[in-house]
């Protein structure tokens, strides 16, 4: 009865995971910045946003996807290190919003996406006149969609979370390649090995998303495809309306290509289809900064490349010491051996009269085997610094 009860239990925990991972936290988040706490599943998502599975796979946290900025028909998708949205024309998507590092996004998109909403309803009065219309017209024209100040937004934390993480990382590293510069150990070492394994995948991360900005700088129709409010102000007029049917949107390749025609039509009316430099210079100032952050990681890299070349050039020099020491070693020990060759001589207990009467044979022998073994200890050293084979 306990194992059955057990059991039950287990099965309950695997189906409560299980609808877990099936169901994520999203925050939604009007023009107006209110935010909704969405429980969903990913259905319920592609179908709200419409778009396919394989661009909702990005966003899961579970899967490593690099950093990557897509636009599709109705929709961007951002998948930056821990910030993962959907952007549409009018709602931003933020995926866990009770993460840490989220929370602080959620914060400044509720703080700066209502601006737009602010500013018409300020003017709202004054478009019975044609002054009034007027000023609106400008106030709209010289501001950025919506779609812009959410990318804006998470363009500007990830830029400067990945700079904070470079930051720490300099205030740590520098200090530590220091110390080990000047004293060589264990402890020392391991430490600089850490932080040039950080170094080394901060500099992945940081890499990535340039890249990702660098690929949409340099092709102006993926710009042109995170145009979402022109899409749809052209998807709404006479001329690309009337051409669209129903069904197209549905394959990602079709609607990247009625994305382009939908511009096309939108170009006659409007003649803005390739003016992509707002764009453009939102996503170049981005990129100035995350290059710099790029910059200051290779600078740390080649400090850490300077370090070690000194280290080694240190332990060369103590090598270089420990083999010269070892040649005088072995040249006082080849000296030696001829003193020791005399003594060996003189002490064989073979008799011989020689020496009988001859006491002041020993002092002479013993003077003049040690004048030898000086002599050939010197001529030796003498040799080696001649050759250059020890400093002198």
């Amino acid at each position: 009865m306990a194992r059955e009860v057990v059991a039950v239990a287990a099965e309950a925990q695997a189906a409560l995971k299980k609808k877990t991972a099936a169901a994520r936290s999203w925050i939604l988040l009007d023009s107006s910045g209110e935010g909704t706490i969405l429980d969903v599943d990913k259905y319920a998502i592609m179908h709200r946003v419409q778009i396919h599975a394989r661009d909702l796979r990005i966003l899961d946290p579970l899967l490593s996807y690099p950093s990557t900025i897509l636009g599709r028909e109705r929709a961007i998708v951002l998948n930056l290190e821990h910030i993962k949205a959907i952007i549409t024309a009018d709602e931003v998507l933020l995926r866990d919003p009770a993460e840490e590092n989220v929370v602080p996004i959620v914060e400044e998109l509720q703080r700066r996406l209502p601006l737009a909403s602010v500013v018409n309803n300020a003017h709202g009065e004054g478009r019975e006149n044609v002054t009034g219309q007027h000023d609106v017209e400008v106030v709209e024209e010289d501001e950025s969609p919506f779609e812009f100040r959410a990318l804006e937004v998470a363009l500007e934390a990830i830029c400067s979370y990945l700079d904070a993480r470079t930051s720490e990382l300099e205030t740590a590293a520098y200090p530590a390649l220091d110390e080990l510069t000047s004293k060589i150990s264990s402890r020392n070492l391991d430490r600089v090995r850490k932080l040039k394994s950080a170094m080394t995948r901060l500099t992945a991360r940081v890499q990535k998303v340039r890249d990702e900005l660098e690929q949409l700088l340099d092709d102006d129709d993926d710009m042109a495809d995170l145009y979402l409010s022109r899409k749809l102000a052209g998807a709404s007029s006479p001329v690309s309306g009337s051409s669209m049917p129903n069904w197209l949107p549905a394959s990602p390749t079709i609607g990247s290509r009625i994305s382009r025609a939908s511009r096309a039509s939108a170009a006659t009316i409007h003649g803005n289809e390739n003016d992509v430099e707002e764009l453009e210079m939102l996503l170049e100032a981005y990129f100035m900064q995350i290059d710099g952050t790029l910059n200051k990681l290779t600078t740390l890299r080649e400090y850490i490349d300077d370090t070690e070349d000194y280290i080694n050039i240190q332990l060369d020099n103590h090598r270089n010491q420990l083999i010269q020491l070892e040649l005088f070693l072995s040249s006082g020990t080849v000296s030696l051996s001829i003193y020791s060759l005399v003594a060996g001589i003189f002490g064989m207990n073979i008799p011989y009269s020689w020496n009988d009467d001859h006491e002041h044979v020993f002092k002479w022998v013993v003077i003049l085997s040690g004048l030898v073994s000086g002599f050939l200890f010197i001529f030796i050293i003498a040799y080696a610094r001649h050759k250059g084979l020890i400093g002198s």
